[in-house]
């Protein structure tokens, strides 16, 4: 099993702590979550009606006419492998671990590369794995880049560029070009919209890769209640707008606090803070041991926050002056002792 965000119970059981006092920072879904509309019980009774608002909703959000809806994009995720022959795959990391995994389960040959390939060394790459912005780093690579890396693939190559957080900052998007061939944009409103749970994701593609994808994942990939939230969510564009300032402010502030704690991030995105550094696994025990849980990261040695609730900020203030005070308390001892 591969280790993600949101293991709470992993949290629970290590540091003998319930559950109702955690705060969750593993994830960087949003602590704000798009208000869930009133539902006909009849949504719960009938099959999914695909023919319904969804898709005509998301090609407006994305700029986007091909468009197809999934379980959440770990549905896109496990099924694109099973579509190409035997392949040269490169992933781009450290990143969201199920791509790589994906690949190499399926027996595709995988690279994982830790720098961004120059053009001349992708002729020999049938697809490329991107996460932009990256998670957990929150590397972003402009739409020119990553054009000139699609074109430079082997014939009939794809590039598959993973937007899970992309949605605070359309504006870096490619979703608008993603019918051009071997581009495969991958979408979620599990982060931006906080809305994980609704496990909705969406795969922006030309007309036959689609078609394909569709027929190898079947009928109802969502729940009529996930269509009708997801439809209502992103027509929603007021409460886009509130929540792209808030989210900014918020991550300002995150930085801000961090920064007080002497702690520089190396990366963020309006959603999570990524900090690669030595001491990472020892800041990520002291913030659990204040009920705090974070994402840690062993290659390279890095930690990840993601906002904290409106509850949740004194909560970590508290838990980063204690760190303060205990990294000044030790570099005293280590002057002492010298």
């Amino acid at each position: 099993m591969l280790e993600h965000g949101g293991n709470m119970q992993q949290a629970c059981m290590d540091y003998n702590r319930p559950l109702e006092t955690w705060l969750d920072l593993s994830t960087g879904i949003s602590p704000y979550i798009y208000p869930i509309p009133a539902m006909s019980p009849a949504l719960w009774h009938r099959l999914p009606i695909e023919n319904d608002a969804l898709l005509d909703t998301a090609r407006r959000y994305y700029q986007q006419e091909h468009v197809l809806a999934v379980a959440g994009s770990q549905a896109a995720i496990q099924a694109l492998p099973h579509l190409r022959p035997h392949s040269r795959v490169w992933v781009l990391t450290p990143a969201y671990a199920e791509h790589a995994h994906a690949w190499r389960n399926h027996g595709h040959a995988v690279t994982e590369r830790d720098r961004l390939p120059e053009i001349n060394e992708l002729q020999n790459v049938d697809v490329l794995v991107v996460c932009n912005p990256n998670n957990p780093t929150g590397r972003l690579c402009s739409p020119t880049q990553l054009h000139a890396w699609r074109q430079a693939l082997a014939p009939g190559g794809w590039l598959i560029v993973d937007e899970a957080f992309m949605d605070a900052t359309p504006e870096n998007s490619i979703s608008a070009q993603a019918s051009e061939p071997g581009l495969i944009v991958l979408r979620s409103l599990g982060k931006f919209f906080g809305l994980a749970g609704a496990r909705v994701g969406m795969v922006l593609a030309a007309p036959g890769l689609l078609d394909q994808l569709r027929e190898w994942l079947g009928p109802w990939t969502l729940s009529g209640p996930a269509r009708q939230i997801a439809t209502v969510a992103m027509a929603d564009t007021d409460w886009q707008d509130v929540q792209r300032r808030r989210l900014q402010q918020d991550i300002n502030r995150l930085n801000t606090i961090l920064q007080a704690a002497n702690i520089t991030t190396t990366g963020s995105t309006a959603l999570f803070s990524y900090w690669q550094d030595p001491r990472a696994a020892d800041l990520h025990t002291h913030l659990a041991r204040h009920g705090i849980w974070t994402r840690l990261f062993a290659r390279p040695s890095a930690i990840r926050l993601g906002l904290p609730t409106p509850a949740g900020w004194a909560m970590l203030q508290q838990a980063l002056q204690a760190w303060t005070t205990m990294r000044q308390a030790s570099a005293v001892d280590e002057t002492d002792a010298q």
